[in-house]
């Protein structure tokens, strides 16, 4: 590896205020270096070296998945995505941006100086950036790991100063560059605050203080061993039924012939299921978050298999709206999203390569084969006039801090369909960037947000791909979006 600092470019001319600034600087590097730092000589260049490459905060996210609760999973991972923006920002722009070599060494007494001096631009400091966003991107999501986390990260930080490897704008700057990459994400992906719906309208619902009565059917597809045997240990005398995906719809309708209460573990697709299959039996729905994102049970306050053992052991119960399509003879129900245009392509495409490279980097092989696609997936009469677009999105209830990712809901009974869509135009994908981006979608002339009981589409091309709660389905001619109100009695702790 070669150093990036060119020597050969001339230095800049004088400048009063930097000049200033810069002689600040290296005051207060000299001065920390000749402090004593009590307890950090055996641990800060040692934690230094240990960031070294995201090392140390890859380990501490494989430490906060193995907790094994939801909400450490989606921190660390919140924290993984952040420190990735913020690596590739500093690579990219920052250390080239600004070509200053390091801080000399003489200050720094020689037991706290690295073994393996860094030959990269001083400024910013990677590290800081990588620690300040990896700690801010967990604290979005879970502030109790945030406070777990932020000591480590603030001592690495330090580090780069304390080994000599920095000046301390250095860190100041990355510190900040990371913390923005995180605030970034979190504009990309909302984080999902800990925010409790509304504990209406509640409904009756069997008491089962054993469980007796319940069969939950489970998909086993979704790595869910760990609550099936915490199902066991909440609930001793419900029946648990686990099945291949595609065994999923045969084994519902044989438990709902013979339950008193419905019960689903699995991924939004596999809950969808089991709603429709609820809702034609006349059967109140158990629902054990088990999938990637569970977005229906967390939005209904759902979190693991103690709340909802809790909720079916008193009887607490709520009614939720549904929400349906109709094309044709064609019909389904969606409890989170149903949407037509881009991303029932991507899920297409990711599908189609997630059985050879994995789940994640089908996403992304998706996500640049469909982006990259100049085309307009959905065209489709709106108000009596055709209409190019993107994306149209119909949320089964009102979503809040909508990004490249839905965001959360606090009801799920408030009569609406949030509808988005992205119009068509040129450049479509920097049109979906620049909306997540905008915040609510009604700021930019090139996206529009409605709240509606009911949208109807017509003229819809055939072979118009149509995604709800992940699962994809082919529609053409007219197309109808409607609510069914309070329709669906669901489990969840009220109290």
């Amino acid at each position: 590896m070669s150093p990036d600092v060119d020597l050969t470019v001339p230095k800049p001319g004088r400048h009063a205020l930097r000049d200033r600034l810069l002689a600040l600087d290296c005051r207060l590097f000299e001065f920390a270096a000749e402090q004593h730092w009590p307890g950090a000589e055996p641990v800060l260049p040692r934690l230094s070296r240990g960031a070294n490459h995201g090392v140390l905060w890859f380990a501490t996210a494989a430490a906060m998945a193995a907790s094994r609760t939801p909400r450490a999973r989606r921190a660390a991972a919140r924290g993984l995505a952040s420190l990735s923006l913020a690596s590739l920002t500093i690579n990219t722009l920052g250390k080239r941006s600004v070509r200053r070599p390091r801080p000399g060494l003489d200050p720094v007494p020689l037991v706290r100086q690295l073994k393996r001096q860094p030959i990269t631009t001083s400024f910013p400091s990677g590290h800081s950036a990588s620690a300040a966003a990896f700690a801010t991107g967990v604290a979005l999501e879970s502030p109790a790991w945030g406070a777990v986390v932020a000591p480590v990260a603030f001592s690495v930080a330090m580090s780069r100063v304390y080994t000599g490897a920095h000046f301390p704008s250095d860190v100041l700057a990355g510190a900040a560059l990371g913390a923005g990459a995180a605030f970034a994400v979190r504009r990309l992906v909302p984080t999902r605050a800990p925010a409790v719906p509304p504990a209406r309208p509640r409904a009756e619902a069997p008491a089962l203080p054993d469980g007796e009565g319940l069969v939950v059917v489970v998909n086993t597809a979704a790595g869910t061993a760990d609550r099936v045997r915490a199902l066991h240990d909440a609930l001793p005398l419900a029946e648990v039924v686990e099945c291949e995906p595609a065994d999923v719809a045969a084994e519902l309708e044989k438990a709902a012939g013979r339950a008193r209460v419905l019960g689903v573990c699995g991924g939004d697709g596999t809950v969808n299921t089991a709603a429709e299959v609820a809702l034609r039996h006349g059967l109140p729905l158990a629902v054990v978050p088990g999938g990637t994102l569970n977005h229906f049970a967390y939005d209904l306050g759902v979190e693991d298999v103690r709340a909802l053992g809790r909720a079916v052991r008193d009887g607490e119960a709520v009614r939720v709206d549904v929400g349906r399509f109709v094309c044709g003879e064609r019909r389904g129900v969606f409890l989170n999203t149903c949407s037509l245009g881009v991303y029932p392509e991507l899920v297409r495409e990711r599908d189609r390569w997630s059985r050879r490279i994995g789940g994640w980097p089908a996403g992304v092989v998706a996500a640049l084969r469909v982006l990259r696609a100049d085309r307009h997936p959905l065209q489709a009469e709106l108000g009596g006039k055709p209409h190019p677009l993107w994306l149209l999105f119909a949320g089964n209830g009102t979503y809040h801090r909508m990004g490249l990712a839905p965001g959360r809901r606090v009801d799920l009974a408030d009569g609406r369909l949030d509808v988005r869509v992205v119009h068509g135009g040129r450049r479509p994908a920097l049109r979906l960037l620049a909306a997540a981006f905008a915040g609510p979608l009604t700021r930019s002339p090139a996206h529009a947000a409605v709240q509606v009981g009911r949208l109807h589409l017509k003229g819809v091309a055939p072979g118009t791909l149509l995604a709800h709660d992940g699962e994809v389905t082919e529609v053409e001619g007219e197309v109808t979006l409607e609510k069914l109100p309070e329709a669906l009695t669901v489990y969840r702790p009220l109290s």
